[in-house]
């Protein structure tokens, strides 16, 4: 459904990429996925810069962000989307297996809009995401995603 928008998935593990967007294809309620496998490429993608330096202007409609990534931690990803007034209403979801408590507790002092931890079994993980998607590809309202003029 591509006027759902898009989601960008930053996400380094091959085997929860594979689960999220059998996930979300099965849901039917988002349009394209974006996948980006560390925190430096999420940020080139939303700042367009580097490989993605010629992408279309505007944002996806919800990321999907792993707290523990190369290069940048998903901690960093989330700060420099919220302090960005370009990014900064972009809705950012954690999606992690961390269950630490000063992770939840970081995660919402920088400003992220949930935090969900990866449930272990295979249904359990299947269903969180398709509630997911539900939630930010169709209940949820977001603001406009074009992105503010400088």
């Amino acid at each position: 459904m591509s006027d759902q928008g898009e989601i960008l998935l930053v996400e380094d593990s091959p085997n929860d990429i594979e689960l999220i967007l059998a996930a979300l294809s099965e849901s039917e309620v988002i349009g394209q996925i974006i996948i980006t496998r560390d925190g430096e490429q999420a940020l080139d993608y939303l700042c367009r810069r580097g490989a993605h330096a010629s992408r279309l202007t505007g944002n996806p409609k919800v990321v999907l962000l792993d707290l523990k990534l190369p290069k940048v931690d998903g901690l960093e990803v989330l700060h420099q989307i919220k302090t960005d007034r370009k990014l900064r209403r972009i809705p950012v979801a954690m999606l992690t297996s961390s269950r630490e408590e000063r992770d939840l507790l970081r995660s919402y002092d920088i400003g992220t809009n949930a935090y969900v931890v990866k449930p272990i079994t295979y249904q359990a993980f299947v269903e969180a995401i398709k509630e997911i998607g539900l939630f930010w590809g169709v209940i949820n309202q977001a603001p406009s995603m074009v992105e503010p003029k400088s």
